[in-house]
């Protein structure tokens, strides 16, 4: 079985990697548009590198594609298509807009093949480990098919849906998990200003009810102010006003989350495009008053 393997960005080279260790692929092509990109993968993987969507795809039972955004979605589905074999399964983990997924899977459909809008949770340490959480949306028939390839990187696979039913569970992901991250923030921020020692105080709340995701695997790095790894503050806002639209045509108030995505803007306007999201910490601190004067303490 050939599978073809489109974007290998933070996510996509992962998503690579295991697929190249895994069974499910007896040939395994991978295509970047990034010059030598794909190459290097080779160089630490095994697997093909093609010089093309279109020479990556052809025979292809299971196409993989990890994409910045709308706009490069569309870019790889116009070469995509008319090269896509009758019956093939395309697996698309790009977070972009429900109405897209939409586009993409009709044309997909008249090719008689499948399309799965298949956005992911979990960033790129779960891609790293291949323990990813994927929400899908499409035929039910095709999503049986392809999970035991989704598998071999993604420990949860759910169907939610008909097309764009994926998307649309991503954005509820991400409307949840944008004010955990802000409140995670302002709460540190909070006990560390208090004199409180921070780490601790982090272990007591991981045994309580405020514990969540982000503070289990974000808190550590907030605190450290090191943000150089993960999910980026610009792919981030890309997510929310993918949301914010999504939810204005439905005619449904984001208060919060609209208000995350200001914030973001800040970090933004700090020099932290690139940075994880997480950096709304550097933001709390930045923009609040100043820290209590050296060797006050929670103790007096």
């Amino acid at each position: 079985m050939r599978i073809a393997v489109l974007g290998l960005g933070r996510m996509g080279w992962h998503l690579a990697a295991h697929l190249s260790e895994s069974a499910a692929a007896d040939e395994l092509a991978v295509f970047d548009v990034v010059d030598g990109l794909a190459s290097r993968w080779a160089d630490e993987n095994s697997g093909e590198v093609a010089d093309s969507v279109t020479s990556a795809v052809t025979g292809a039972e299971f196409i993989i594609t990890s994409l910045p955004a709308d706009q490069e979605l569309q870019v790889v589905a116009d070469e995509l298509v008319p090269t896509i074999a009758t019956g093939a399964v395309w697996v698309d983990h790009s977070t972009v807009s429900a109405r897209l997924a939409r586009t993409v899977n009709a044309s997909v459909s008249a090719a008689d093949a499948y399309f799965l809008d298949a956005p992911v949770s979990g960033g790129v340490d779960g891609a790293r480990k291949g323990v990813l959480t994927v929400m899908v949306g499409g035929d039910e028939g095709a999503f049986a098919r392809a999970e035991p390839v989704v598998g071999s990187y993604a420990s949860r696979i759910r169907r939610m849906g008909g097309p764009g039913a994926g998307q649309l569970t991503k954005m509820t992901n991400q409307i949840c998990v944008v004010g955990l991250c802000q409140a995670l923030a302002e709460g540190l921020d909070f006990a560390s200003r208090a004199g409180l020692d921070v780490e601790n105080v982090v272990e007591a709340m991981l045994q309580g009810s405020s514990t969540s995701w982000q503070m289990e695997n974000r808190a550590e790095k907030m605190l450290e102010g090191d943000y150089d790894f993960g999910f980026s503050t610009t792919l981030m806002r890309k997510d929310i006003g993918l949301v914010l639209d999504e939810a204005s045509s439905m005619n449904v108030s984001l208060p919060v989350t609209a208000l995350v995505g200001q914030l973001l803007a800040d970090v933004d306007s700090l020099g932290g495009a690139n940075w994880d999201w997480c950096s709304l910490m550097e933001r709390q601190r930045r923009f609040a008053p100043g820290s209590p004067p050296d060797g006050e303490s929670a103790d007096g």
